[in-house]
């Protein structure tokens, strides 16, 4: 039996082995090549804390970042499936309990978000 997420050390285990399966992934890949790694993953970090923890660590505007992505890179529907689903199995791997069940549904909600506000409103 894995354990479930309980803390900020859990949360930067996922957070960094979802990283290192995105810098591999052939269509995530090059949406992370100019990424200031050391920034972006204390970002993440802070994010995924306040999702799960409501810490109010985070308080970024991730939508208006997306944007700002895809006007240089444009996003598309299989990138949004890709990331969900390397998320999914990241967390499945590693965890599991409440915490993880949540992390993975804030996930798909936020995939789902971001994709209607992004891709469907441009």
């Amino acid at each position: 039996m894995k354990n479930d997420i309980v803390n900020r050390a859990d949360i930067e285990l996922l957070v960094d082995t979802f990283y290192d399966r995105v810098k591999a992934d052939p269509i995530l890949m090059k949406f992370f090549k100019q990424v200031e790694w050391e920034k972006h993953l204390k970002i993440m970090y802070d994010f995924w804390e306040n999702a799960i923890f409501y810490t109010g660590t985070y308080s970024g505007n991730p939508i208006n970042v997306h944007r700002r992505i895809h006007d240089k890179l444009p996003l598309d529907k299989d990138a949004f499936a890709s990331w969900l689903k390397l998320f999914l199995q990241t967390a499945d791997d590693l965890f599991e309990g409440e915490k993880t069940t949540l992390i993975k549904q804030k996930a798909f909600s936020i995939a789902a978000v971001m994709q209607l506000k992004i891709l469907d409103m441009n």
